[in-house]
């Protein structure tokens, strides 16, 4: 055994990986070699655990332009314009350094998309955390500040996006970005090298220290002293990005670039071979003029270094001068590093000598492996566990305790930390709908976009919980007006080569295919966070769902709030009202049992369809679908974005209380309409076969609810107190 081979693991790379990368090769690598593979086989770069899952995604449809393999998913949304989008997680590095974690997450999603030639316009958030006390409230703290402090910088608003609170994720906090940016579609960009003989330059940050093994440090569990990781978080410079992000825009709207790429995960190496190997060619770079700002770099740390604020663009060598030109003009660092070659192999020179030599396609392919899986029998006893629920002897006090959740409690704490309306685009706020909502200057068109999962769903039964999280981002497009388009997903999971982890990973991939294909949503791409865990403690599995959807005139759509006095509460679709499972039996009882609330899809689809047209045709302006809290949570929410109350009555058909008012469904609705909108709406519930029942009307400054039997009267002021409680106070 080579001493080389001894130390695979040093690289990242198991005894095999380095028997199959010595066998491709047709010889032992050189120590650089090893350590670049071991890079670009790792989990984050190479998904060699999750991407033999992918193909049973759906991923094409007539307004899919780009799809998975890119730097973002691009869709068509009309009048000459399209949307790319994306979500990554920045895990790790938030759980060692939140501040700096979360602020170069975001940094790191905008290069993903002004590298398509987007100008990001706006970003959502959806962040995990253990209870918001001791370090898991510190790291709420660093992780908002490090959001706003690269968002509001950079000039991109933070418009949405959601904050989930658990015990599982008390040491591996979730830190997941979404991305949208427009751009014409004819002024598209590929992370491609174009053509032989074409220049490579790299421009922005000099290269340093920071960063180093960042992919690697993202494909392993996290050590138990988080500070022996600080050399892998990389420090942000949301000044330098803005800078790096109107130059990048500019030269691709002049046509000065046949290429370009965001240097992510594994820097230079990364970037570089991905653009080769796209285009089935090769390179040659000269590392001993690359930009760096200290001195004494070896090979290993000018390709691995994972510094911020950098990119790659290339250009064909006629044009390089106008593009250095410009780059200058935005007082960048640049410098002409390299020349594609037709040879495809992957040459590195320093020091005047050949120091790698690796097939470009050996490094941006990654091996495939499919590992054992099988369910846990815990999980399993506890989805078929029924569990008899004692009823409150106080409904009220239920009801406020259910509020002061975290997972359904108002985040306008947080949102009050991020600008949301800078460049004026947009035109539902954090917390006014289910969705934002952003206009297209100059036209009729607005896109709106949405985070979702439910954890403890996908915990209790993977397939389902991960396909919940599908329909539920359908519906809350479909609240504000929007007709869905695509996905982009983020999987968070624990250790694949646990059974039971890949089994949950295998699961949530299927339950997100088959969701995406009953709603015809195709999947553009997006992230893969594995190794979530520390020790024997995993995360819940958390795939989270981005998604966006068009508005074909902004002026028809819908926000969550009560409008006026008298308008009729009316409830679209079926409320099951289903306790195993649901948030209520968690928060209140402290009992996670049962099944998440089964899914119809053909009342899904009419649901959606029916509210779609409603709100198109200006007969509903609020609506709010049902999800976790059920009935009353849904209520408080309207009730406190309008500050009016409600009188409503329900039928009990023998149904308990708490479930009328806590259970959980998919398929279901809440809308307020003016009276006299109320007979259109009950047309087009026949015209779909959707069942519609009205519960009563707006008034008074109080939510009054009940049956015959019970009542519960909780004024608004309350309830909005309680909602804002739990966040206010975490943030101090």
């Amino acid at each position: 055994m080579s001493r080389l081979r001894e130390r695979a693991g040093d690289f990242g790379l198991s005894e095999a990986e380095y028997d199959r990368c010595a066998e491709l090769l047709g010889r032992e690598p050189n120590q650089l070699e090893a350590a670049l593979v071991g890079a670009m086989w790792s989990e984050h770069c190479g998904y060699k655990n999750s991407r033999a899952l992918f193909s049973a995604f759906p991923t094409q449809a007539p307004w899919v332009l780009v799809g998975p393999g890119e730097n973002a998913g691009l869709v068509d949304i009309g009048e000459g314009y399209a949307v790319a989008f994306k979500i990554e997680s920045h895990n790790h590095p938030s759980a060692v350094e939140p501040v700096q974690g979360a602020a170069t997450g975001v940094g790191g999603i905008l290069r993903d998309i002004f590298a398509m030639g987007a100008r990001p316009f706006a970003l959502l958030d959806s962040l995990r955390f253990g209870p918001l006390k001791g370090r898991s409230r510190a790291l709420l703290e660093g992780v908002v500040e490090g959001i706003a402090l690269y968002g509001n910088a950079v000039g991109v608003p933070t418009v949405g996006g959601e904050i989930g609170v658990h015990p599982c994720y008390q040491d591996n906090p979730l830190v997941n970005v979404m991305a949208l940016g427009l751009l014409r579609r004819d002024q598209l960009a590929r992370g491609t090298v174009g053509e032989a003989g074409n220049l490579v330059v790299y421009v922005g940050s000099r290269t340093g220290r920071d960063g180093l093994g960042g992919a690697v440090f993202a494909s392993g569990d996290l050590s138990g002293d988080h500070l022996t990781d600080r050399p892998a978080v990389q420090v942000g410079d949301p000044f330098l990005g803005k800078l790096l992000m109107e130059a990048t825009l500019a030269a691709t709207e002049q046509g000065l670039v046949a290429g370009v790429q965001d240097m992510g995960a594994a820097g230079l190496t990364s970037s570089v071979s991905e653009m080769a190997d796209r285009a089935g060619l090769g390179v040659d770079l000269d590392l001993d003029l690359v930009p760096t700002r200290e001195e004494g770099l070896s090979p290993l740390e000018l390709m691995l270094s994972e510094s911020q604020e950098r990119m790659i663009l290339v250009v064909r060598p006629e044009r390089k001068e106008e593009l250095l030109a410009l780059l200058r003009h935005w007082d960048l660092d640049a410098a002409v590093i390299g020349r594609v070659a037709e040879h495809r192999r992957f040459r590195l020179h320093f020091g005047g000598k050949l120091v790698c030599d690796l097939p470009s396609d050996l490094l941006a392919n990654a091996p495939r492996y499919v590992q054992e899986a099988a369910e846990s029998p815990d999980v399993q006893a506890l989805r078929a566990e029924e569990v008899a629920l004692p009823l409150p002897d106080d409904l009220a006090a239920a009801w406020l305790q259910l509020l002061a959740d975290p997972n359904v409690a108002s985040k306008r704490p947080v949102f009050e930390r991020f600008d949301h309306q800078v460049m004026t685009n947009t035109v539902v706020l954090p917390g006014e709908g289910d969705a934002a909502v952003l206009r297209i200057r100059g036209t009729q068109l607005a896109i709106a976009a949405t985070t979702d999962c439910v954890a403890p769903w996908v915990y209790l039964d993977p397939r389902a919980g991960a396909a919940a999280a599908v329909a539920e981002a359908a519906r809350n497009l479909v609240c504000v007006g929007a007709e869905p388009l695509a996905v982009t997903d983020c999987l968070n999971f624990g250790n694949p080569y646990r059974q039971e982890v890949y089994y949950q990973l295998r699961e949530a991939v299927l339950g997100i295919a088959e969701a995406c294909r009953q709603l015809g949503t195709p999947v553009t791409g997006g992230n893969v966070s594995l190794y979530n865990q520390s020790g024997e403690q995993a995360i819940y599995p958390t795939p989270t769902i981005g998604m966006i959807g068009v508005i074909r005139d902004v002026r028809a759509r819908a926000t969550l709030s009560f409008k006026r006095l008298g308008q009729r509460v009316g409830l679209l679709g079926k409320a099951e009202g289903q306790l195993g499972g649901s948030l209520y039996a968690r928060a209140v009882h402290g009992r996670e049992f049962g099944a998440p609330p089964p899914l119809d899809w053909d009342l899904e689809r009419r649901l959606q369809g029916c509210l779609l047209e409603l709100i198109r045709s200006g007969s509903v302006r609020t609506a709010h679908d049902l999800s976790e809290g059920g009935l009353a949570v849904a209520l408080s929410e309207m009730a406190a974005a309008s500050q009016l109350g409600c009188r409503l009555e329900l039928e009990g058909d023998g149904q308990r209380a708490d479930a009328l008012l806590f259970g959980e469904s998919h398929g279901a609705a809440l809308i307020a309409v003016d009276p006299g909108e109320a007979e259109a709406v009950q047309r087009s519930c026949r015209a779909w076969e959707l069942p519609l029942r009205w519960l009563g009307e707006v008034e008074g400054s109080a939510i009054r609810i009940g049956t015959g039997s019970w009542q519960v009267n909780l004024p608004v002021e309350t309830l909005q107190a309680q909602l804002e409680a739990p966040f206010r106070e975490a943030l101090g």
